[in-house]
């Protein structure tokens, strides 16, 4: 799992079948303190981030596979999470 930003929608005109009807986003990978940290990857959202928003993305391609329903779909990265606010925990 990495963090990341939403920076932008990928529009496709043809795609594999299995991702129709999901939305594509462009996720540019952060450190902690926020600063780009990698290339951009794109990520199917089943939940709706919106631009600049900090989420979790996971490559997981098992978990994105079956969200989309097939097997056999080329999709490997997924958003799996939002981020409302980060805090740092001591032990």
């Amino acid at each position: 799992m990495r963090l990341a930003r939403v920076e932008g929608n990928v529009v496709a005109t043809r795609k594999h079948p299995s991702l129709e009807g999901w939305r594509l986003v462009v996720c540019q990978p952060i450190n902690l303190g926020g600063e780009d940290d990698g290339t951009p990857i794109i990520a199917i959202d089943p939940h709706g981030a919106g631009m600049h928003q900090r989420v979790i993305v996971s490559s997981d391609g098992l978990a994105a596979r079956h969200a989309v329903g097939d097997n056999r779909s080329p999709v490997r990265m997924m958003i799996s999470g939002i981020i409302d606010k980060a805090e740092e925990g001591t032990a």
